[in-house]
């Protein structure tokens, strides 16, 4: 992690928070402020490889950019171990985005006039990720979102990579297991009308549910940073659904959780790879057991190399890793592997190496960028159990 200067502004990555157990050390460098119409210059042809790591270290969602930035920091001082890329060491800056998009995109502006960054390994979701891709793509400065699974994130320019599957196949895989697995017919479904990854998630569900014979008996909605769900719980309830479906993040999910069962509703919850995190389980308790959630993978995989990397996370780290600091892990190599075949490191030849991954093996799963520079990759189904998950299926695309 890089401090700064004490003027700059309070999006930089200034510590690790409490849940984090151990960290590597990094050399401090400092970082002033840019000009936010300023185009990107190419990285210089000796010293260190910068390479941008955005995430939401603080605020609500901070489990996730904390995951994604060990997995990423893991990765690279994995690389640097073995020599760098073209006789280059690896070198990152660290920004906490805050999970906002507005920070978002200022860090990302200073990543690219001001740090030169060969590319960009961020954000973490996907709010924030659509901001800094508009910033990445009109620099023409690679990006790599570990974690941001809304679908309009790549379709901002063919610079924008991610290693996470989208929205559309996470919300079609819960509901073809709802429907054909758990065998619901009725389910209702609570959403965050702000935020892209939420309404995603829902509108494939809703869809693809519906497809195959269910049916969606209530469709209620709330706010990031409510607290009282009571009102759209009730309503829930008086429909009786079999499950309820809510594509949240862990923060509003756990909470969410308790007040259904305060209300005297018992049927299992269904949500997506926002669920991932301990968090979870502090914030839910009881509450959460018995539901169900895709994520990217599980740490019950007896992979060799999954094993290998949850053996060489903890060392690090002094816990196991969740879904998204193995994607982080992901992300960061396949960026590694892609600049070490590129002809140069410019952001040209850069985006055309990272487009060309093809069964990269990632602890995530076997994945192969498609035309869209979205993964093709299985998901996995999770229950939740008392303090952990559960392995229950794969799906494949």
């Amino acid at each position: 992690m890089h401090r700064s200067l004490s003027l700059l502004l309070t999006s930089l990555a200034l510590v690790m928070t409490g849940c984090e157990k151990k960290s590597p050390p990094a050399p401090a460098t400092p970082v002033t402020g840019g000009s936010a119409g300023a185009q990107a210059t190419p990285p210089a042809a000796s010293g260190a490889l910068v390479v941008g790591v955005l995430g939401s270290l603080t605020g609500g969602e901070a489990t996730y950019g904390i995951s994604a930035r060990n997995g990423i920091e893991l990765a690279i001082q994995e690389a640097n171990t073995a020599g760098g890329v073209k006789g280059r060491k690896l070198e990152t800056r660290v920004y906490d985005s805050q999970g906002k998009p507005e920070e978002a995109a200022q860090a990302a502006t200073r990543l690219i006039t001001q740090d030169k960054v060969a590319l960009i390994l961020g954000d973490t979701g996907s709010s924030a990720s659509l901001a800094v891709a508009e910033k990445a793509q009109a620099a023409g400065v690679p990006m790599i979102t570990p974690s941001g699974t809304n679908p309009a994130v790549t379709q901002k320019g063919d610079s924008i990579f991610r290693v996470c599957f989208i929205d559309p196949f996470q919300g079609s895989v819960m509901a073809k297991f709802a429907r054909e697995h758990l065998k619901f017919d009725t389910i209702a479904v609570l959403r965050d009308n702000k935020s892209a990854y939420s309404i995603g998630l829902a509108d494939t569900f809703v869809g693809r549910f519906s497809e195959l014979g269910g049916k969606i008996v209530a469709d209620e909605s709330y706010a990031k940073g409510d607290t009282d769900f009571r009102a759209q719980l009730t309503a829930i309830k008086k429909a009786k659904p079999q499950a309820i479906y809510i594509p949240g993040y862990y923060s509003d999910v756990g909470i969410i959780a308790r007040q259904v069962r305060e209300l005297g509703v018992t049927v299992p919850l269904l949500g997506g790879d926002g669920w991932g995190s301990d968090k979870l389980f502090e914030l839910g308790g009881s509450a959460v057991e018995g539901s169900y959630f895709s994520n990217h993978y599980s740490p019950d995989n007896p992979d060799a190399r999954t094993q290998k990397f949850i053996a060489d996370y903890k060392a690090a780290y002094g816990s196991v890793p969740d879904a998204i600091a193995a994607l982080g892990y992901d992300a960061a190599r396949v960026a590694v592997e892609a600049m070490k075949r590129a002809q140069d490191t410019s952001g040209a030849a850069l985006r055309e190496a990272i487009a060309s991954t093809k069964d990269f093996p990632g602890v995530t799963g076997t994945l192969s960028l498609d035309a869209n520079r979205n993964p093709v990759k299985p998901a996995v189904i999770l229950k939740v159990g008392d303090g952990k998950t559960e392995f229950v299926t794969t799906v494949a695309p």
